[in-house]
C-alpha cells in the first residue's frame, strides 16, 4: 500500500523482499491456515477438480510482474493458478540448533531431492518464462552454492563438468533478467552476486545446500551420460526430484513444463527421448487430469544412496 517509487530494474527484487518479510513474520500456525483461493470462490484459476492436498504458501505474479500475491492455497489450487510457485519451506524454515555433530547422510536422499525440487519451483516463479534450460541449470547451481550475502563462485572445473564453461550468453541471460550481476568473468573462477533477495534467506546451511547442488549434477538414479543436451539433463533432474519410493513419480504436465522452461509438447518429446534411451522405463499422460506418471527401470530402484524409506 506504500507509494514508494522504484526503478524498474529493482522493482521485482524489492517486491519479493517485501513479500519474504511477510512470509517470515506473518505466517499463521499450521492449524489455522486455510485455502484463501477457495475462500474467494476459486477466482484465481480455471475450474479444476476441487481443493486437495496440504495448504501451501503460494507466490503469484500477475499483470506482467506489476502485481505480486502471497497467499495460502491448497496444493490443487496452487498448481492450477497461472504464474504461481510454492514458496519452498527451505527458504523460510528456522535453523535447528544442535545438529552440527551429526554425520551427514550420503547425498541423494529425500533431503537433497526435496531441496532441489523446491528450488526449481522457486526459479520457475522468479525467472522469465522462456529462460533456457541451460540457464535454469546454471541458476540452480548459483542459488544452491551462494553464501549468506548472495555471492557465488563457480570454478572452471565445475562449469566444465556441467558442459557450461565458456557459455557467456547464459550469464548474460541471467543478468538481463535482473537475477544476478557478474563480478568476475576470468578463469579460473566465475563470480557473481545474486540480486534475488529471497535467496539470501535460504535454510538450511551452506553445507546441506552444497550437497543438494552436488546431487543435482548427478541425480541418481536418473543421472544421464555426459554430453546430453541441457534440456534433457534438466528434465531428468526434475523427474528425479519428484521420485518416490519404488522408482515411480508423478506430477502435473503443466508443472513439469514450467519447471524446465518448455511447452507441454516439448516436455512430452523429451520424456519420449528419455524412454528411448532407457533412462525411463515408461511414462503416461492422463489428459483428463493433466497428470503424468513415470517409472524408472527396475535395476535402478535397488539401492538409492542415503534413502531408507519414503517421505
Amino acid at each position: 500500500m506504500h507509494a514508494t517509487p522504484l526503478k524498474a530494474a529493482s522493482a521485482r527484487s524489492a517486491a519479493l523482499a517485501h513479500l519474504a518479510c511477510h512470509a517470515r513474520t506473518d505466517a499463521l500456525p499450521g492449524y489455522l491456515r486455510t485455502c484463501q483461493c477457495r475462500a474467494r470462490g476459486c477466482s484465481w484459476h480455471p475450474r479444476h477438480r476441487g481443493c486437495a492436498g496440504p495448504v501451501l504458501l503460494a507466490l503469484t505474479r500477475d499483470r506482467s510482474g506489476r502485481t505480486w500475491r502471497l497467499a495460502d492455497a491448497c496444493a490443487a489450487c496452487a498448481a492450477a493458478t497461472s504464474h504461481t510457485a510454492v514458496v519452498p519451506a527451505t527458504l523460510l524454515a528456522p535453523r535447528r540448533p544442535g545438529c552440527s555433530g551429526r554425520r551427514p547422510a550420503p547425498p541423494g536422499g529425500p533431503a537433497e531431492r526435496t531441496r532441489v525440487r523446491e528450488m526449481l519451483t522457486y526459479l520457475a516463479a522468479t525467472l522469465p518464462q522462456f529462460t533456457s534450460p541451460a540457464t535454469r541449470f546454471l541458476a540452480l547451481q548459483c542459488a544452491l552454492r551462494a553464501d549468506t550475502r548472495g555471492h557465488v563462485r563457480l570454478p572452471a572445473g565445475l562449469l566444465r563438468g556441467m558442459r557450461l564453461r565458456g557459455r557467456a550468453e547464459l550469464w548474460e541471460e541471467l543478468e538481463q533478467a535482473g537475477w544476478l550481476r557478474c563480478t568476475r568473468r576470468r578463469p579460473p573462477l566465475m563470480e557473481a552476486r545474486l540480486l534475488d533477495a529471497a535467496v539470501l534467506y535460504q535454510q538450511p546451511g551452506s553445507r546441506a545446500r552444497a550437497r543438494a547442488a552436488h546431487w543435482a549434477l548427478h541425480p541418481t538414479p536418473l543421472a544421464l551420460p555426459a554430453g546430453r543436451p541441457p534440456a534433457m539433463q534438466l528434465t531428468a533432474l526434475a523427474l528425479a526430484a519428484h521420485l518416490t519410493s519404488g522408482g515411480a513419480g508423478s506430477t502435473d504436465m503443466e508443472v513439469l513444463a514450467r519447471l524446465c522452461g518448455h511447452s507441454p509438447h516439448q516436455t512430452a518429446e523429451l520424456l519420449d527421448r528419455l524412454t528411448a534411451s532407457h533412462t525411463l522405463a515408461t511414462w503416461q499422460h492422463c489428459r483428463e487430469t493433466d497428470e503424468i506418471f513415470w517409472h524408472i527401470p527396475q535395476q535402478h530402484t535397488a539401492a538409492r544412496p542415503g534413502e531408507h524409506g519414503s517421505h
